[in-house]
């Protein structure tokens, strides 16, 4: 059975951060892996992304410069670290897996090529 926790969530003032954690149960942890996010009322949207060998990344426009996603596959995990976090940041984070391998630098970037997804963690940043 494959299982996604994430944790690190929390209450930030404005400018702070946290560091997400993820980590995968059930499954060879070797897919390439996403953090992203949704806030009441809005679509669930991709934040960062890693390959599965951690050398190619993708972030979204508003978390360029702020976050760094990386991962550990020794550990099965991987992390979302947010640094001068912004009261948009606000939203339940999810972390998935992608549905496929891939090459190493293979980086999927949209909800609908994840197949496997945590509970959430709540992030709410306030001003």
């Amino acid at each position: 059975q494959v299982q996604v926790v994430e944790s690190g969530g929390g209450l930030v003032q404005a400018g702070g951060s946290l560091r997400l954690s993820c980590t995968a149960s059930g499954l060879t942890f070797d897919y390439p892996m996403g953090w992203f996010r949704q806030a009441p009322g809005q679509e669930r949207e991709g934040v960062s992304c890693i390959s599965r060998s951690g050398g190619s990344t993708y972030y979204a426009d508003s978390a360029k410069g702020r976050f760094t996603i990386s991962r550990d596959n020794a550990k099965n995990t991987v992390y979302l670290q947010m640094n001068s976090l912004k009261p948009d940041d606000t939203a339940m984070y999810y972390c998935a897996a992608a549905r496929y391998r891939g090459s190493s630098n293979y980086t999927p970037t949209h909800s609908n090529e994840y197949i496997y997804w945590g509970q959430g963690t709540q992030v709410t940043v306030s001003s």
